[in-house]
């Protein structure tokens, strides 16, 4: 892979990559980026759920150890928080950023060059946290970035609950795919993040997802180039619905990445739900992950 070139590049010398983010400003104008749908026109305010206008709103932006190893290499994932997110999940484990709205407003040419810090500082690749309502300003910021001389691979690292049709245009923009697959029950998913028919809707965006980029690729020195990758949080008691989430994956591509976190701990409101109010026990997390091989996914990350 020592001839690996980042797909926006491609886009951006065909020039692609400017009307990408035209239209991606246009379905914000009557906001459709997510699956929400709330309709207002951010260029107006920051009304809807994400409280978002056009311009990003940064929380924090530095190389991050703490990915997955593909994304960490030696030198780290370039990774930014965006503030602010599509989701309301109780349990949410940055609720300062994403509820709380902790972070500043930038310009498009100040999160360009977050990317080409990141870039300088040896990253293996710039990874947006939460960037499903930022899409625009992340294709906007590239336009900038790319005659600047970024070139390492970009990650969309979201909760999973994405529009297919957002993500048809941001075909070619993003190399890795790295969504949480939240739940296997919809009715858990509203409860505990106020979404609906989360499951369908995830499961459509991993699908698009797969087609733009297939099973995550690593090159020789162990880090990732391009691919899908999916994260799945156990909670406790089940309330994920682990074996759901697996069945699916594994009926799809038994070669997906998989990573399966036991980070879980009561944060925010998490109390509010008897079964959240403890952390994940060794036992469950345990046989998550018997059962993720026992379904023959051979990448499965613990």
């Amino acid at each position: 892979m020592m001839d690996f070139k980042a797909s926006y590049l491609g886009l951006y010398e065909q020039g692609l990559l400017k009307k990408t983010a035209d239209d991606l400003r246009n379905k914000t104008l009557h906001c459709s980026l997510c699956p929400r749908e709330c309709g207002v026109d951010r260029s107006q305010g920051k009304d809807g759920i994400c409280e978002s206008g056009l311009l990003p709103v940064v929380s924090s932006w530095s190389p991050h150890f703490g990915e997955e190893r593909p994304l960490v290499g030696r030198k780290g994932s370039g990774t930014i928080f965006f503030t602010h997110c599509n989701l309301s999940c109780i349990f949410c484990q940055n609720y300062d950023i994403s509820h709380l709205g902790y972070g500043r407003e930038v310009t498009h040419r100040d999160l360009a060059l977050m990317m080409m810090s990141l870039q300088g500082r040896g990253c293996h690749n710039i990874n947006f946290v939460s960037p499903t309502h930022m899409a625009y300003a992340i294709v906007e910021a590239l336009v900038t970035a790319v005659p600047m001389g970024l070139k390492v691979p970009l990650v969309y690292n979201t909760g999973g609950y994405d529009s297919v049709d957002t993500l048809k245009l941001l075909k070619g923009v993003f190399d890795i795919y790295m969504p949480d697959f939240k739940y296997a029950d919809a009715d858990k998913a509203f409860k505990l993040s106020g979404i609906k028919n989360y499951p369908d809707v995830a499961w459509s965006a991993i699908t698009e997802m797969y087609q733009q980029v297939g099973d995550l690729e690593i090159d020789a020195a162990g880090v990732a180039r391009k691919g899908l990758l999916v994260r799945h949080l156990v909670l406790p008691n089940n309330l994920a619905g682990t074996r759901g989430v697996v069945d699916l994956l594994a009926g799809f591509s038994k070669s997906t990445y998989l990573n399966i976190m036991d980070q879980y701990r009561p944060e925010y409101r998490a109390r509010e739900c008897m079964d959240l109010r403890r952390r994940v026990t060794l036992q469950e997390f345990d046989e998550a992950c018997s059962y993720a091989k026992g379904a023959g996914m051979t990448r499965v990350c613990m």
